[in-house]
């Protein structure tokens, strides 16, 4: 990746994990695998939506940016380390009204029919969420959202959104992904002893629910970005987790 892109974020230069390499970069190839996956666990291809819904999704919401200009991408979860495409420029940006929460129920990933995940969401809330905005140069806007509508778009579960976000190089206007409250997996803010539980032990063909939450936690870190609710979640987990392999000696 072009060291100029982390010009306002050096250290992250070294921490961003490369498009190409990347589980997540949506290509039909890594389709195939998600969906190989789903079978495994007897799901039907119902389990997701089509390649045309998605698609139409996409191009709704895309219709109302400005085609000729870059894009920004605001990311507070799993993006942050791991956005599976190209961009030109990162930078800190916050969401005024909004916070992250783990507000979606999830059985493929980091989850299972068994073992259900807990996947984080852009809650609307007190405060600011603060997080990373991404840069898409306007010619690789159409390849690029492309997969990452069938990365975040892929059930349904989430929702496209155009936000303002501030930086400290100036205002943005970006896209971000919030929560579709009609869909099924969405179970909204659960106390946070029970989202422990659940985080504690889901697991899925793309690793562990604690998997998510560390790294999150990690990046955070490096970013300097406080956040109670995740250092409070974190710390149950583990207690879980301790709890869970003792149980199992």
């Amino acid at each position: 990746m072009n060291p100029e892109a982390f010009r306002h974020l050096p250290q992250l230069i070294d921490k961003i994990i490369e498009p190409e390499r990347s589980q997540l970069r949506a290509t039909p190839e890594v389709m195939a695998i998600w969906d190989a996956a789903a079978r495994e666990r007897g799901m039907g291809p119902e389990w997701r939506l089509t390649d045309e819904s998605i698609e139409h999704s996409r191009r709704q919401c895309l219709d109302q940016f400005n085609r000729e200009q870059d894009l920004w991408v605001f990311a507070y979860g799993s993006l942050m380390w791991d956005p599976a495409f190209h961009f030109e420029e990162i930078r800190l940006a916050a969401i005024q009204g909004y916070k992250r929460r783990f507000t979606l129920k999830g059985e493929v990933g980091r989850g299972s029919p068994g073992r259900p995940a807990l996947m984080l969401c852009l809650e609307p809330g007190d405060g600011e969420c603060v997080g990373l905005a991404f840069r898409v140069a306007a010619a690789r806007a159409e390849h690029e959202t492309s997969l990452v509508w069938r990365r975040e778009m892929i059930r349904g579960s989430y929702a496209p959104l155009r936000l303002n976000a501030t930086s400290p190089q100036g205002p943005l206007h970006v896209l971000t992904f919030g929560p579709n409250p009609a869909h099924a997996s969405h179970v909204g803010e659960l106390p946070i002893d029970e989202t422990a539980e659940i985080i504690a032990n889901g697991i899925g063909f793309l690793g562990t629910n604690r998997e998510y939450l560390e790294e999150l936690v990690r990046r955070l870190d490096t970013l300097a970005v406080p956040d109670t609710y995740l250092g409070e979640l974190l710390a149950q987990v583990r207690v879980r987790c301790r709890s869970n392999r003792s149980k199992e000696n």
